[in-house]
């Protein structure tokens, strides 16, 4: 079993959805994919299959039963052993505690905004930011019915986590667009500075 499955970052998805009780595979895609547009998109059936069995490897998780529905082939359920407890338990814990400089693709685009040239950026901000709020909005709509059906807000903590990014992001391109527009940010000229910002 190698080390760099259980650094996946759905290692952490995945034990955490069998806290909430026992399933197999295909349960767990569908339930991942349906609570996380970012696990729509970047969990594979593969993936997960590949991940599930890492656990397994580990002693993170063990199979409890079978199952079969109608004449479908037979699917193994899984469930979080006291180790895989510990494990999301340490995991949780070390990442909630210490902030990492993360690097999302957007922040990669944004180093180099200036070679779009100024009407190119702020048309490109623009339209990212029409999509963004357009998307929280839909955000929002999902949380606000979540939790009028009577979800915890606990258990829907991470979807306000987001909301609040998605906000500040929106206003941060807004900002920068009305800069650009105003000719306030403007394409430096001459050489390139020789030291990076902290």
């Amino acid at each position: 079993m190698s080390r760099r499955a259980l650094d996946n970052p759905i290692v952490l998805a995945v034990l955490g959805l069998l806290l909430e009780g026992p399933a197999h595979p295909h349960r767990m895609l569908a339930a991942l994919r349906e609570r996380s547009d970012h696990h729509a998109a970047a969990i594979t059936r593969g993936t997960l299959y590949n991940t599930v069995a890492a656990l397994t490897g580990a002693g993170w998780l063990a199979p409890r039963a079978r199952e079969r529905s109608g004449n479908r082939p037979e699917r193994t359920v899984y469930a979080l052993t006291e180790d895989g407890r510990r494990e999301l338990v340490r995991r949780l814990d070390s990442q909630i505690r210490t902030p990492e400089r993360e690097f999302p693709r957007f922040l990669g685009a944004v180093a180099h905004l200036g070679a779009l040239g100024t009407d190119g950026a702020a048309d490109a901000l623009t339209e990212r930011l029409r999509r963004l709020r357009s998307r929280t909005a839909a955000d929002e709509e999902r949380l606000a019915a979540a939790l009028a059906a009577g979800v915890p807000r606990l258990h829907v903590i991470e979807a306000e986590y987001a909301l609040s990014l998605a906000r500040a992001e929106a206003a941060w391109i807004a900002s920068v667009v009305e800069e650009l527009r105003t000719g306030s940010l403007a394409p430096p000229t001459g050489p390139a500075p020789t030291s990076t910002p902290p």
